[in-house]
């Protein structure tokens, strides 16, 4: 008896390792979830509702078939799983904290960056992670298309489309941080450049609240050539250009990076 109990506990320990090692392996699901659920407009149908509703309400909602009921009911059992939806006793599935970002008509929607970095070219480029470590592409990306990012969204409009809005969208929350947190930053400076700012939805963010600051976004040629068309405030300007080559000067250099989590202000005064 003795021998079998340290045996037993090593299987257990094996068996304890196996669902670690399932739950990375399955982590995707989740991910590819809430990509559905913004996809089928889930957070808008219980937000419609009133903040809450019941699965024969979303299905009504949504227009889906009565035989998907049960798959929506399994989905909407990841999602509470994952914190994305509080599931009631009367049943009905209510928006958590993070899923109320993700209402299309919040103005800090972030739906779109749902969308955005869970699109199938973005996703494909992990999947070529391992060739790129042997290989010679600069990124993961280009070993997956056999080009960079930048030069796959001037071929393909719509995957550029999405993955603007998806910065877009992440940056308005970013902007109202910026000028509501560290305003004290901006408020002696008098000019700031927006280092890769897209379509300038963070700078001009900065620029409304601070009409003070002469406000430039640098960017890739095409991408604020678009941008500037569409009509920004007046302390704004868009400089087509390759940050790697040269960034104009300003007093103060924006850099919004998520893969840290954070936005860097560099000041130069």
């Amino acid at each position: 008896m003795e021998n079998i109990r340290p045996v037993a506990e090593g299987i257990m320990e094996e068996l304890e390792a196996q669902s670690e090692v399932w739950n990375h392996t399955f982590r995707f699901v989740t991910s590819m979830s809430v990509k559905c659920a913004v996809e089928l407009g889930l957070p808008d149908a219980i937000h419609a509702h009133g903040g809450a509703a019941t699965l024969p309400q979303l299905a009504a909602a949504l227009s889906l078939p009565p035989a998907k009921l049960a798959a929506l009911r399994r989905l909407m059992r990841v999602l509470v799983h994952a914190g994305c939806f509080a599931k009631q006793e009367d049943d009905a599935y209510a928006l958590a904290p993070w899923s109320r970002l993700l209402v299309s008509s919040e103005h800090t929607a972030a739906a779109p960056f749902v969308v955005g970095m869970l699109h199938p070219l973005i996703v494909q480029s992990w999947h070529s992670l391992g060739a790129w470590f042997h290989g010679r592409a600069p990124t993961p990306f280009a070993a997956a298309h056999g080009k960079g990012i930048f030069e796959t969204a001037r071929e393909q409009p719509g995957f550029v489309a999405v993955f603007n809005e998806a910065m877009a969208s992440d940056s308005r929350l970013v902007g109202q941080v910026l000028v509501k947190k560290h305003a004290g930053v901006f408020e002696g400076a008098r000019s700031m450049v927006d280092v890769g700012g897209c379509t300038g939805t963070l700078a001009a963010i900065v620029a409304e609240a601070f009409p003070h600051l002469k406000c430039t976004v640098l960017d890739l040629p095409h991408v604020v050539a678009a941008a500037a068309a569409a009509g920004t405030p007046n302390n704004l300007d868009f400089v087509g250009g390759n940050m790697f080559d040269h960034i104009p000067s300003a007093d103060i250099m924006l850099l919004k990076s998520r893969t840290k989590a954070a936005t860097v202000l560099c000041s130069r005064r």
